[in-house]
């Protein structure tokens, strides 16, 4: 149970979360990794206690949430959309938070079902809601914060199809406490974003440069591209460092290699590239392998 401070960060939140929706495309996290961490047999996830499900019939097709949730990841890897989200909804609705997870993102992207914001920011703001007060097991860690970053950027966006107003004071708060609390690279990223850029919060160069370098530490490619850029240029304070900041875009560029929507990140490498001495460039290279040595 988390204390008294970590509910007095959502009870606000959580009388808006039901007016907001989430753009699509937003989290890294591999649902691979999460299907492994959520479906396979483990007593803190099969405990009674760690679930506040409440009291239902089962349908005849599923034992229980779990096994409705397992069905559904099975229908959604087999290509049936239709079963999938029958199966996920009654896992959804049993309290699994995977499910909730997946829901939301079929339904931000559009992904087997009509696409539709509002089903996906509910099923996000229940998981935000549901560790508003309980502990996420090491396993939930990684989806909690996914859940935070989603909702943040609906409320900092806000949108107009779904009737959600911006709020970018709320914004501020998930990404601040995703960022510290599970250490998630995305909120890290969006929180350095809000103080170089001044929205939300007063604009502040030292702390967008702080957490933007936590996230790029991370392999956080747009973190990575951005600070890349502030070095090289000396737009981060102090003088200009511009063999690290070529470091920084490299790492981004190769990440990013052959995305389109990632293609600003290319242009600036190219930029900086082109205006990089050959001493520059030789000690850009000796410090990305001692970067790439440090981290294997």
């Amino acid at each position: 149970m988390v204390g008294s401070a970590k509910r007095n960060v959502f009870s606000a939140a959580s009388q808006k979360l039901k007016r907001a929706a989430l753009p699509a495309g937003l989290f890294a996290a591999s649902l691979g990794m999460l299907v492994t961490a959520f479906v396979d047999p483990a007593p803190a996830l099969d405990a009674p206690a760690a679930r506040s499900a409440p009291e239902r019939t089962p349908l005849p097709m599923f034992k229980d949430p779990r096994a409705a949730l397992r069905a559904g990841i099975e229908s959604y890897h087999a290509g049936d959309p239709a079963t999938s989200v029958t199966a996920l909804s009654y896992a959804a609705d049993g309290g699994e938070p995977l499910a909730q997870w997946k829901l939301g993102r079929m339904y931000a992207e559009g992904d087997g079902v009509t696409r539709d914001d509002a089903k996906a920011y509910d099923y996000f703001s229940k998981i935000i809601e549901h560790f508003a007060d309980d502990e996420p097991d090491p396993r939930e860690r990684s989806m909690a914060a996914n859940a935070f970053v989603a909702v943040g950027l609906y409320l900092r966006d806000g949108v107009s199809a779904a009737k959600i107003e911006p709020d970018l004071d709320r914004a501020f708060e998930l990404f601040r406490y995703a960022a510290t609390y599970f250490r998630n690279a995305d909120a890290q990223y969006q929180l350095a974003r809000m103080y170089l850029d001044g929205v939300g919060v007063k604009k502040d160069l030292r702390q967008s440069v702080n957490w933007m370098e936590l996230a790029a530490r991370k392999g956080h490619p747009q973190a990575q591209a951005i600070l890349g850029r502030m070095i090289f240029n000396g737009e981060a304070g102090g003088a200009a460092q511009r063999p690290r900041g070529l470091m920084y875009l490299t790492l981004a560029r190769d990440a990013v290699s052959g995305s389109a929507s990632e293609q600003w990140i290319v242009d600036l490498h190219a930029k900086a590239l082109d205006t990089a001495s050959e001493a520059d460039r030789k000690t850009a290279v000796a410090m990305l392998e001692d970067y790439l040595r440090e981290r294997n």
